[in-house]
């Protein structure tokens, strides 16, 4: 028998696809919502055999109460004859009971009072009222019917059975249809939920998909951001160096264009890198070493060459025993805050502080004062130090920065080391 559920949000399964003649009209339509059939749904294939047996089934027991109807002596021919009527009409009626379900249910109580032939029929309806309709239909429906029964035996005894018999007999086969037709409805719930349950799970698997692309997107924009950002504002002092003083002695200018060239050529490499990781989905392990701790001093020295004042205050004994993924967020740190300094305060001394020690954590703190004069607005300000933040906050410590109280400006991290 076919059935269908309230709530149904999943779809056509592959295994039913181009077989939907295998599945309830009512049921392929709601597992198949892409698909706009105008009307009410066609019957499948599988709905007029089944719909074609329970006519049948109806017909049969019908045919028998016929049969014991005409040997009672005890009922009138016209009574007889008008019970066989209305058994027919409402065998034929069986045809509607996936149009009106709980209509042809309640048409049933009192055409199962008045005739026999009726009563397959009738277990038909109340089987498809329990399919199709939620408990509280076939409770009340169900409940009338039950408590009906003895009446009908008491108006209409049954020749062949005595009358506790044939109440208990009727009653019994009434509930067994009732609790057919519920096992039913739950075991095509149960399938639907399932299937809804699985569908949300390929939902979240591909959210989990995109989210991680997402964070991958991210990691690599911080990356680009935190290394480029660094290089490019390398070239722009000593190109702005090179325009406010064309009259620079020669060998000025050429260690300014041979840091330019440099810079620009270690830019190049780095977005080179960062290019192949997007294009191959994947990080390349046979690319450039990441930096850690160790690399501060090589990151001054440039800065220094680059014609920044810079001083390291370098409290680690070991750098290289900092772990290599807190040692490379303090890179990051550090390379950005000297960045910011030399964009938003040029000329200044800048000072960079690391200090801790395994259990209590690693100290990053890169301080400068304030500029001597104006400094013009550097587009996109503020989103280095957002993402230093998040990067912090993903290594599991914290970041504070912001200006202070005698002038000047200062980032603070503290990494977790132990």
């Amino acid at each position: 028998m076919s059935t269908v559920t309230d709530d149904r949000t999943a779809q056509v399964p592959p295994a039913f696809a181009g077989r939907r003649w295998l599945l309830p009209s009512a049921v392929a339509d709601e597992l198949d919502p892409d698909v706009e059939r105008p009307g009410r749904p066609r019957r499948t294939a599988r709905d007029w055999v089944v719909d074609t047996s329970c006519f049948l089934l109806a017909v049969i027991i019908g045919l028998a109460a016929a049969q014991t109807l005409n040997n009672d002596t005890a009922t009138p021919h016209p009574l007889a004859v008008v019970d066989q009527l209305v058994g027919v009409l409402a065998c034929f009626a069986v045809w509607l009971r996936r149009r009106w379900p709980v209509g042809l249910a309640i048409a049933m109580i009192p055409v199962g009072l008045v005739s026999t032939t009726a009563g397959g029929a009738g277990l038909v309806a109340l089987f498809t009222l329990a399919v199709h309709r939620p408990f509280r239909y076939v409770a009340w429906i169900g409940g009338i019917q039950l408590a009906l029964t003895p009446i009908f035996f008491w108006l209409r005894p049954d020749p062949d059975l005595p009358y506790a018999g044939a109440v208990a007999f009727t009653e019994l086969f009434t509930l067994t249809v009732i609790g057919w037709g519920m096992f039913v409805r739950s075991k095509r719930q149960l399938m639907l939920s399932l299937r809804d349950r699985a569908r949300r799970a390929e939902t979240e698997a591909e959210l989990r998909a995109e989210q991680a692309q997402r964070l991958a997107r991210e990691a690599i924009a911080r990356e680009m951001h935190d290394v480029l950002a660094h290089r490019l504002t390398l070239l722009s002092v000593h190109a702005g160096a090179l325009e406010f003083r064309p009259d620079a002695p020669r060998e000025e200018v050429a260690r300014a264009a041979g840091v330019i060239r440099e810079s620009a050529h270690e830019a190049l490499q780095d977005l080179r890198e960062i290019i192949g990781v997007l294009r191959a989905g994947e990080p390349d392990d046979t690319g450039r070493p990441q930096p850690t701790l160790g690399a501060l001093d090589a990151l001054v020295t440039e800065s220094r060459e680059a014609g920044m004042k810079v001083t390291l205050v370098n409290r680690v004994t070991d750098p290289a025993a900092v772990p290599a993924s807190v040692g490379r967020t303090a890179y990051r740190i550090a390379q950005e805050g000297l960045t910011n300094a030399r964009k938003h305060a040029p000329g200044t001394e800048v000072t960079v502080t690391v200090s801790g020690t395994p259990g209590d954590g690693l100290v990053v703190a890169v301080h400068n004062p304030p500029p001597e004069g104006a400094v013009p607005h550097v587009p996109g300000s503020g989103q280095g130090l957002i993402g230093l933040t998040e990067r912090a906050t993903l290594a599991g410590g914290r970041l504070d920065h912001g200006p202070e109280t005698g002038g000047g400006f200062r980032v603070r991290a503290w990494l977790p080391w132990g």
